[in-house]
């Protein structure tokens, strides 16, 4: 099942890239970032050949049970309320078209700015995520395929990482530094950016 194969690639790419994150967080954060979200995926690695044949809704529910439960801090919240969010989506739809994907994207970056209670701009994962989507949906919407969508998307990802760096914290731990923030790329907004590089690289494979 392809969706099962995305979530391997993309565990795998968390938690190689655990120490980066949690270098990125240390400069500005708890310094617990990568560890904490990498702890998260190696639980749903672990997990995957039990989710084989199961329904894409009823996937994303027990990945949203195993970031609650194994990941502290920020990160896990608003990761599992995101997929929460996109399965409540994925429930209504016996077939995922781009269209349901943008849907699903779409109510998932709802979830974090509730939980995260942030908008774009304020040196988070959204930084990564929102600019991404627009793009996504932007392509989709004018009847380009998933793959090229979501290579698009992962391109308009990666600046929004980048521009984390030159923005002054406002929510979490790194407000703390004020101005001292600016220079460091936000770790949240890095593992989003992991995230979707990583789906749009085995979609585009």
């Amino acid at each position: 099942m392809e969706l099962l194969n995305i979530i391997e690639k993309v565990s795998n790419e968390i938690i190689k890239n655990k120490d980066y994150l949690t270098e990125l967080d240390r400069e500005i954060g708890d310094g617990d970032h990568g560890v904490n979200i990498s702890r998260g995926f190696e639980k749903i690695l672990e997990e995957i050949p039990k989710m084989e044949g199961q329904k894409p809704a009823d996937i994303f529910m027990k990945m949203t049970m195993l970031l609650m439960s194994n990941v502290g801090g920020a990160s896990g919240a608003l990761y599992s309320t995101a997929l929460m969010k996109g399965a409540a989506v994925l429930k209504k739809s016996e077939v995922i078209t781009p269209e349901v994907m943008v849907e699903v994207w779409d109510e998932m970056i709802k979830g974090i700015q509730m939980r995260g209670k942030a908008v774009l701009g304020e040196k988070t994962m959204l930084d990564t995520q929102i600019p991404a989507f627009n793009e996504f949906k932007k392509e989709i919407l004018a009847g380009k395929d998933l793959k090229e969508s979501f290579l698009l998307a992962s391109e308009k990802a990666k600046e929004g990482m980048e521009s984390t760096k030159d923005i002054i914290a406002t929510k979490g731990r790194a407000s703390y530094l004020g101005e001292r923030s600016i220079g460091h790329i936000d770790p949240g907004a890095t593992s989003s950016y992991i995230i979707i590089k990583t789906i749009s690289d085995e979609l585009n494979r």
